[in-house]
């Protein structure tokens, strides 16, 4: 009896050495040392005073041998420009008369330009509404005029940080706003609110949010339309990854990627990358949680995006546009009209898009469900034996 329970204090050991074995892994690949940018950030840069067409916000994060380059820009429709160069001092040059006249390119320059290797804007051009009668969540089914995001009456951006505040409202808007909140990061991350999105010093977080505004029927929902600008390769085709953990984004178990890829290939240049989930509460939680679907990304003119933004006009000559929609609530979920509020979050960024792993503690229950009936199994088969050996006779010569 003294063997068997030494046996069962060895297994219970043994048992107790596995799992510290798995939290130590766990530790050393979510606690090791992370890759990071040196940010900066500027307001109008090189400008004598505030523009009066709208601000321009410029983030430089500077990594070892290369630089990204963040523009956010209010002068039309709100714009966000990555720009990846391949040198630790490239910079940002604004030629401020021929960009707030906004009427040819080259207003805005990366110097040097040899050393630009991606870049891609997103704007968001148009924010629509219809009236879902029938509670179809069909957009086509009585829409109403759309909102042109370029035609807003836009605030100064505000700084706080490593994040800048932008609200904006139409005439035809009856009380309320529309705001975007721009978030940049040194290392990588994962943001504190849901969806939680996992970022990488090589992205950029918008968090866009409707608030407070009068629908034009009780029934309304809304949409918002997206394009993307890139040369010579734009965002232009969608992937949805599915995954079994819901772990920081709960009931959500997929993730929408929007990426660029050069000449068809299958490396990618840059994503925009988002959960298919809005928020109905500024605090956001489970209860107030609604679905969002996306359209199929089409080819958009290059000639009215480049007229509806300041910045896409500044920077780009001809490039390549595709634009889709990005809807809000499905039939059965609850209309605008119950909060009077939604909210998204989107990142943009340059490379691969981060990748959800299973968290430490999700491992360490996989570990403890997955090894404990295998140690039991193990235990009782020395058990067995032992029993087996202690009541054989003894052989007689």
């Amino acid at each position: 009896m003294a063997a068997t329970a030494e046996k069962r204090r060895c297994g219970v050991s043994s048992f107790l050495v596995f799992l510290f074995s798995v939290f130590s892994l766990c530790h050393s690949s979510f606690s090791g040392e992370t890759f990071r940018r040196n940010l900066s950030v500027e307001l109008n840069p090189g400008s004598p005073s505030s523009p009066s067409g709208g601000d321009l916000l410029h983030v430089r994060a500077v990594g070892v041998n290369d630089t990204l380059h963040f523009l956010f820009c209010s002068q039309g429709a709100p714009t966000l420009l990555l720009v990846h160069t391949n040198s630790s001092s490239s910079t940002v040059e604004v030629n401020w008369t021929q960009f707030e006249a906004r009427n040819i390119s080259g207003g805005l320059k990366v110097e040097p330009e040899n050393t630009v290797m991606y870049s891609s804007a997103l704007v968001f051009s148009r924010l629509l509404e219809y009236d879902d009668v029938n509670d179809t969540a069909d957009p086509t089914a009585d829409p109403f005029p759309p909102y042109e995001l370029q035609d807003f009456t836009w605030s100064r951006l505000k700084l706080s940080g490593l994040s800048a505040l932008l609200c904006g409202a139409a005439e035809t808007f009856t009380n309320g706003s529309l705001c975007l909140e721009l978030s940049v990061f040194e290392s990588g991350g994962r943001d504190h609110s849901w969806p939680r999105l996992l970022h990488t010093a090589n992205s950029s977080q918008l968090r866009v949010w409707l608030d407070g505004m009068l629908p034009r029927a009780t029934r309304s929902r809304f949409l918002l339309e997206l394009r993307a600008v890139g040369d010579p390769s734009p965002l232009s085709r969608v992937e949805v990854h599915r995954s079994i953990d819901d772990e920081f984004t709960p009931s959500i178990f997929k993730v929408s990627q929007w990426v660029s890829s050069a000449n068809g290939s299958s490396d990618v240049s840059g994503y925009l990358q988002w959960k298919p989930v809005a928020y109905r509460q500024a605090d956001a939680a489970l209860e107030f949680a609604t679905p969002c679907r996306h359209s199929d990304p089409r080819p958009q003119s290059p000639e009215e995006t480049a007229a509806a933004s300041g910045l896409i006009r500044g920077f780009y000559g001809a490039p390549q546009t595709f634009g889709l929609n990005v809807s809000f609530g499905l039939a059965g979920e609850p209309f605008y009209n119950s909060t009077k509020f939604f909210s998204w979050t989107v990142l943009l960024g340059a490379g691969s898009p981060p990748v959800d792993s299973f968290s430490p503690l999700v491992l360490a229950m996989m570990a403890v469900g997955l090894g404990t009936p295998t140690v039991l199994l193990l235990m009782g088969g020395v058990c067995v034996c032992i029993r087996k050996r202690a009541t054989d006779y003894e052989p007689i010569n």
